[in-house]
């Protein structure tokens, strides 16, 4: 197992120079006095394919040679990792196939295939390791790469690209974070964020959030070793439905975040609500949840400098226009 350190998130930062969108860290009198805090949030959702996963991706085929390419790569994902897979893949001219859930959000679907993935299907019910398992057996039939979603050095260390540009952006306005909040399924992207915001703020707080009832990495980090959630499916949140948290990035996050927070589905439709309305932004349920805990944790942390890092917007129009009405 290798551990992705900062200079690998920096190397990362060269590679998708220009292939990436730098996302801007944004803020909002309105936030601001809604919740007491000095907010920001960086958001990933106006990332190329609608999240972070995109970074993490570009990056780890930028790692592989030419013969491995030749090969074509193959990913596991419920969505997003997905669009960012078959993306990349269609940049660097490599053939990509993706395993998806049956129900994966059709939106998800349609823009994975649109960047020319070929999609199977698994019944999520069955559970992630029949995920893992089909995706491996493709890959060994293939003899093509697997980019996991959050077990791979090269895929965290995209990831925590995002975290330096919020630390630039920060350093730039004089601020240092009390706190930084993270979206969190199977931890890459906390992990990548966590190394990039402790290498330029060492006494910030990060915390990984997830939505309740899979906050596996909540446990984890209270108990101090990986435990599994119990179910695989009864989220709105379906880009943090992980079963439990990746080895690599555990590695990282039991050293750097301060704790988990939990979220109620209701609480990130609030926050989608809250950031259309605000700053017209459009998340999806997971992408929102570190916005949630803002919101629900404001009144504890009142005066203090928080950073959201909103992971994504692929969020299919019936479910947004629901919750925007207020419906779901």
């Amino acid at each position: 197992m290798r551990i992705p350190q900062i200079d690998d998130v920096r190397a990362a930062a060269a590679a998708l120079e220009g292939r990436a969108v730098r996302t801007p860290l944004l803020r909002s009198d309105a936030l601001d006095a809604l919740t007491g805090l000095k907010l920001f949030l960086k958001p990933e959702c106006l990332q190329v394919t609608g999240s972070f996963k995109f970074r993490g991706a570009y990056n780890a085929l930028s790692r592989l040679d030419g013969q491995a390419r030749q090969r074509g790569v193959v990913a596991s994902s419920s969505g997003n990792h997905a669009q960012g897979v078959a993306e990349a893949a269609r940049l660097f001219g490599v053939r990509s196939t993706i395993v998806m859930p049956a129900d994966a959000p059709a939106l998800k679907v349609e823009r994975t295939r649109r960047s020319g993935a070929r999609v199977i299907f698994y019944d999520r019910h069955g559970g992630y390791a029949d995920r893992d398992r089909l995706a491996d057996q493709v890959a060994r039939e293939e003899g093509a790469a697997m980019i996991h979603p959050f077990e791979n050095a090269d895929v965290i260390a995209g990831q925590g690209t995002a975290g330096l540009e919020l630390c630039q952006s920060l350093a730039e306005r004089g601020l240092t974070p009390d706190r930084v909040l993270v979206c969190t399924g199977g931890g890459g992207l906390t992990a990548g964020i966590a190394l990039a915001v402790h290498a330029s703020f060492p006494l910030a707080k990060v915390h990984s959030v997830e939505p309740e009832g899979f906050d596996d990495y909540r446990r984890s980090l209270a108990g101090g070793r990986p435990v599994a959630n119990d179910q695989h499916t009864g989220s709105a949140c379906d880009a943090l439905l992980s079963n439990s948290p990746g080895a690599t990035g555990f590695a990282i996050n039991r050293e750097h975040v301060a704790g988990g927070l939990v979220v109620s589905d209701a609480e990130a439709f609030d926050a989608m609500r809250v950031a259309f309305r605000e700053l017209k932004l459009v998340l999806e349920p997971g992408g929102a949840v570190s916005l949630a805990a803002a919101l629900k944790h404001a009144a504890a942390w009142r005066g203090e400098t928080v950073a959201c890092i909103l992971s994504g917007g692929n969020v299919d129009p019936e479910l947004f226009a629901r919750v925007l009405a207020g419906a779901a």
